[in-house]
């Protein structure tokens, strides 16, 4: 056999191997299922997304209804809208730009629905109410697919980081990913005043 076909041959066969023992196929996997749990995230924010015209519209019909709180989560909306990024960008600046539109249009709905508590007849409004229903029951969901997204994350995270793989890692250019946190002052409780 030819010197040449024999280091093809051993490098078919010693390659592969060398790689999974390395964790090259490990980090493969963990990154994926970052990928994967990703989509699941911007897919429950779409939801959201999807849910606010028709809600706005709702509230539209109420009589003299506050147009400035209507406009701002027109407004907010389409900013959070506006920011995809992929899996392959969650850099921490886009990650934080990501959040903070997200955020901003979570507020923005919170104004909403205080100002929807001086309206007794949007209350009462079927149509009202089942599209509040289904967004409080949307933002479960994004709770929920943000709490798996850290877990896969944290997995990821902690696998490129351990010794026996960060070489590997480095080679490759597996970095770090960034987690969702809780937005700044969420830890401070709401002051409710009668």
């Amino acid at each position: 056999m030819h010197r040449k076909h024999f280091l093809w041959l051993l490098a078919g066969v010693v390659l592969p191997f060398m790689l999974s023992s390395c964790g090259y196929n490990k980090m493969v996997t963990l990154d994926e299922q970052v990928k994967s749990q990703w989509a699941q995230v911007q897919n429950a924010y779409q939801r959201r997304a999807d849910l606010i015209p028709n809600l706005v519209n709702t509230v539209k019909g109420a009589a003299n209804f506050e147009q400035q709180t209507l406009t701002q989560v027109i407004e907010a909306r389409a900013k959070a809208t506006s920011v995809n990024i992929s899996a392959d960008q969650l850099t921490a600046e886009n990650f934080q730009k990501f959040q903070a539109a997200q955020d901003n249009l979570s507020s923005a709905l919170s104004r909403l629905m205080v100002v929807v508590e001086q309206y007794p007849t949007l209350k009462a409004n079927q149509n009202f109410l089942d599209l509040q229903a289904q967004l409080e029951g949307t933002e479960n969901r994004i709770a929920v697919e943000r709490k798996k997204f850290n877990e896969v994350t944290q997995q990821y995270n902690s696998t490129i980081r351990k010794w026996q793989f960060i070489l590997t890692a480095k080679m490759f250019g597996f970095k770090e990913k960034e987690y969702f946190k809780a937005t700044e002052g969420a830890e401070k409780p709401p002051v409710v005043q009668f």
